[in-house]
């Protein structure tokens, strides 16, 4: 079985399970691919803003029934949930529409909106139109990134598999550097060394 019956086979199985996920590699594959012929591009963005959407409305539900209980296990959330709400507080119906596009925030903030007082309704009402949104643009990005190879490659079917290569180191190379600076941030935050304690009220240093 070569590469495109592989993607015709699964294509669509892959590009769901990875928007659940996550994403945005993955849909861009599955645009290329659809330039290709291999997919074909409305499935394929329907298929990823149902992968997207069903997503996140779980991670809302969880926030919303488990939230409190899950971030006093994983004390590490504190920080980006706190985050999450501030933005709430300012600009919650383009964080809801856009948190797909905001790296660094991506993956925690429907969990986190869950936490909030927000309806279910308004949430899967922006939700719903914040990941149609997403799926058309990095779709269509995939797509128009085939079209401009294949200006430039003239051939570009026959080194296909090279460049999904491409975008997927790409994308992990992008992961190892944020886990690398996570990690960082991290050890700094152990290694700063800690003052004395303040002396008792009436007590002089």
């Amino acid at each position: 079985m070569d590469l495109n019956q592989l993607i015709q086979t699964y294509g669509y199985l892959a590009l769901f399970i990875g928007t659940f996920l996550e994403g945005e590699t993955i849909l861009i594959v599955a645009g290329f691919a659809a330039f290709n012929g291999t997919l074909d591009i409305t499935l394929a963005i329907l298929t990823a803003f149902a992968g997207s959407f069903a997503g996140d409305q779980l991670a809302f539900y969880v926030g919303r029934f488990k939230g409190d209980w899950l971030v006093h296990k994983f004390r590490r959330w504190q920080a980006k949930v706190d985050k999450v709400h501030c933005l709430m507080l300012k600009h919650q119906v383009l964080l809801i529409l856009g948190f797909r596009f905001c790296y660094g925030l991506r993956n925690l903030t429907p969990f986190a909106v869950g936490t909030t007082s927000i309806s279910p309704l308004r949430f899967f009402s922006l939700n719903a139109i914040g990941a149609i949104v997403w799926a058309i643009s990095f779709g269509l990005g995939g797509y128009f990134l085939g079209n401009i190879l294949e200006t430039l490659l003239k051939d570009v079917k026959q080194v296909q598999l090279f460049i999904i290569g491409l975008i997927v180191l790409a994308a992990l190379a992008l992961w190892v550097v944020k886990l690398i600076r996570k990690n960082g941030a991290r050890k700094a935050q152990c290694d700063t060394p800690k003052g004395p304690p303040p002396p008792p009220p009436g007590q002089s240093l």
